[in-house]
């Protein structure tokens, strides 16, 4: 078989066992094995890292769109100094997906604007480059979506999608009280991930008052008892890290338009001088 015989029937084959990273990387390897005369093993072994690392990238961009973030957070983006009492030794432990692997819930409690939803996020991607099945969503959506299920009669294929993820983001629980069906069904969700999938929740209220979401005290007690069994529960109780953006731009803005009318005042007096 001639050379080029040769190479027609490898790109073939390539095409036929969908390796495009081989296919489209083998013409530059072979010239690069040639140039250092390496042996066949190292030069299929380049190809073939090449071919798992591109595969593994696309895995976890589809994980990522799966997940259906509202916007891509990620750790390297967190900052840490202004979350004061959540240490880095946290942080990589959690990112490393022990928590998911174990099955465990991580409740993220504080005020509005301190970085909950942002963690929550960093930490789901963290997932997804781990290759965990991951799904985002607000509380309030998830509740709209699983009673719009049942009012289409397909609240089974609903809940058994969910049971598929292995971690499932809860946002905002507590911006918006339930329906008593709601609530219900939310309960139903969580009970069944107890002990078997993990769950972050990101919330503004303390525990106390979950009763004021859930409107009934008896399925909010046992709800908390099945979530907080095996968790995690961090604190954000540290100020506003919107609010303290929104001030240094503000406070930035008005140093700014100080020093122009000061220019424009000292211009008015030079012409008149």
């Amino acid at each position: 078989m001639s050379d080029y015989t040769g190479e027609m029937v490898l790109k073939e084959n390539l095409k036929l066992l969908r390796l495009p990273t081989i296919l489209r990387e083998c013409d530059a390897c072979n010239r690069a094995a040639i140039e250092s005369a390496s042996g066949y093993v190292d030069f299929l072994s380049t190809l073939t890292t090449l071919e798992v690392q591109e595969r593994a990238a696309k895995r976890v961009k589809r994980r990522i769109s799966e997940a259906q973030f509202p916007a891509l957070k990620t750790l390297e983006t967190f900052e840490l100094p202004k979350a004061l009492g959540l240490s880095s030794h946290l942080v990589r432990e959690l990112s490393d997906g022990k928590f998911i692997t174990q099955a465990e819930n991580l409740i993220l409690l504080g005020k509005s604007g301190t970085g909950k939803t942002h963690f929550a996020i960093a930490l789901a991607i963290e997932a997804c480059r781990n290759n965990f099945k991951v799904r985002f969503s607000t509380v309030c959506k998830l509740v709209t979506e699983l009673l719009e299920a049942r009012q289409e009669y397909r609240l089974k294929q609903l809940m058994e999608r969910l049971k598929r993820y292995e971690l499932l983001v809860l946002d905002e629980l507590g911006y918006v009280p339930f329906t008593r069906p709601g609530a219900e069904l939310l309960f139903q969700i969580l009970a069944e991930r107890h002990e078997q999938k993990a769950t972050i929740i990101t919330t503004n209220l303390p525990f106390p008052k979950w009763t004021e979401v859930f409107g009934d005290v008896t399925l909010t007690g046992a709800l908390l008892d099945r979530i907080t069994h095996h968790c995690h529960i961090i604190e954000f109780n540290w100020a506003s890290v919107r609010f303290q953006q929104s001030s240094k731009k503000h406070t930035l803005n008005t140093q700014f338009h100080k020093k122009q009318s000061v220019d424009v005042k000292g211009e008015q007096q030079t012409k008149t001088g």
